[in-house]
């Protein structure tokens, strides 16, 4: 079994627990951490939903991201996952969030933002937590362990609620 499947698994189980529903907020990923979740049969049950909110207009119409916060932070950063997560709470039946932005490459690079920069957050009531981290190789490597980590970040978050 591949180390994706068996995390998607944990989650599934760790949700099901729980009696949480799960929805996501991707950008970097374009909808993959998704994908992880429902290979896995029966997902429906602890799965709600998924937006792939890659640009910034649909951050903001979809997950009610401020134009503001992402002019003023960038849309690759902890703010904006933040909010991504938040709003992904406030417009969905998830008990339970996360959301992902980053620069896969191999462009895109900023001033303090190189290529494998990753912002993460998860988010359950009102408790948010965020990450930073900057993965290294080409496009797909880096959406590759954005989409581990992400999963990896999700167990450990519910492991403290």
């Amino acid at each position: 079994m591949d180390r994706l499947r068996e995390l998607a698994e944990q989650v599934g189980h760790a949700l099901q627990k729980k009696r949480w529903l799960l929805a996501t907020a991707e950008s970097i990923t374009g909808g993959s951490i998704s994908q992880a979740i429902t290979d896995v049969p029966g997902s429906s049950e602890w799965f709600d939903c998924g937006f792939a909110t890659y640009s910034n207009i649909s951050k903001t119409e979809f997950l009610d991201v401020p134009a503001a916060l992402i002019a003023q932070e960038g849309a690759v950063s902890e703010e904006v996952a933040a909010a991504m997560a938040a709003g992904v709470l406030a417009n969905t039946d998830a008990d339970v969030t996360l959301a992902t932005t980053g620069i896969a490459g191999p462009s895109g690079a900023v001033p303090g933002k190189p290529v494998g920069t990753v912002c993460f957050a998860w988010a359950h009531g009102s408790m948010v937590h965020t990450e930073r981290h900057v993965f290294s190789g080409d496009r797909q490597a880096v959406r590759a362990q954005t989409t581990e980590f992400a999963l990896q970040g999700l167990l450990k978050f519910m492991e403290q609620l």
